[in-house]
């Protein structure tokens, strides 16, 4: 049976159609193969920050979430580097954060990005650990190439289809939309972009995490993330590849007490492909685990990696 480890609750952390004029980042030379024939997705080189460790120790590599990046763990992985003494790798997906764009936005492309990025730096096996669209990311890893990943967590997200309890797709639609006039400072262009968001995006926390990703470029406000391609592959990215093995390392599914991200509908597919699950719960969190309970997140983490 699927075992559920018991909550836990520490004190609070702190939290840590596209306008002509709003547009996004140029989109790289294409780097994927994925057009047809069978032939794997070709690796892109992702923009990754290192926190140094012990070399002896399986590092830790952290996947953000859809319309994420690296910087949303920041204090996150500075905490766990400290508090574990191991390394610690965050990552951008490619199409996010510094990571170059490309058509092609399917799961089995963004493994393959790790597959080669965590054995170039020395990386494997790891502590994997994925949030929302880079959990599924890092299942698909782990059960492609188990031997690549020492231990998994899958953070609020499970091996199924999520689009009923997802507001991605009004989130996508909503940057597209935003219209910022040219020769404007960064502190207005923020609450212009802020204030065409609100109607949409209800949630102040969640419009400020949206907002992470308006950056000036050449004078002009742009989005860094490949908002095309996403909205292209959004269907693909909330659904998961097929699968048939089994990943056979330990596994912990930790979700937010206020989401409704991993269901009790899912654990038979969870049990199936990860037969080594253990689900907890983090009170008072809803699907951003991470921002919403900061410690709380990180005494999961380091629980498991004891």
């Amino acid at each position: 049976m699927l075992r559920w480890a018991s909550a836990w609750r520490l004190p609070r952390g702190a939290l840590g159609a596209r306008s002509p004029i709003l547009s996004r980042l140029p989109v790289a030379p294409c780097s994927s193969s994925s057009s047809g024939g069978g032939a794997e997705p070709r690796p892109l080189p992702l923009s990754y920050k290192l926190l140094d460790g012990e070399a002896a120790l399986p590092a830790i590599v952290i996947l953000h979430g859809l319309l994420g990046s690296k910087t949303n763990f920041n204090s996150i992985a500075k905490a766990l580097a400290q508090q574990t003494g191991r390394r610690v790798l965050t990552v951008d997906a490619r199409n996010h954060g510094a990571s170059p764009h490309s058509p092609d936005m399917s799961y089995e492309a963004m493994s393959q990005d790790l597959q080669s990025l965590l054995p170039e730096l020395g990386l494997a096996p790891c502590a994997l650990i994925g949030h929302s669209m880079g959990g599924k990311t890092a299942m698909l890893l782990a059960l492609q190439r188990p031997e690549l990943v020492d231990r998994l967590v899958a953070v609020d997200i499970s091996p199924v289809e999520t689009t009923s309890v997802s507001d991605f797709k009004a989130y996508l639609a909503a940057m597209q939309a935003v219209h910022i006039p040219g020769e404007v400072p960064r502190s207005q262009a923020r609450k212009l972009a802020d204030q065409q968001l609100s109607p949409v995006v209800q949630d102040t926390a969640v419009r400020q995490f949206l907002l992470t990703n308006l950056v000036e470029v050449d004078g002009r406000f742009v989005w860094r993330v490949n908002l095309d391609a996403l909205a292209r592959h959004l269907d693909n990215i909330m659904a998961f590849p097929p699968r048939q093995d089994a990943y056979p390392g330990p596994t912990l599914f930790l979700r937010g007490g206020n989401s409704q991200f991993v269901h009790p509908s899912h654990h038979a597919e969870i049990r199936r492909l990860f037969p080594r699950a253990v689900l907890q719960t983090v009170p008072d969190a809803g699907h951003w685990v991470h921002a919403d309970r900061p410690q709380d997140f990180t005494a999961a983490i380091r629980g498991f990696l004891a």
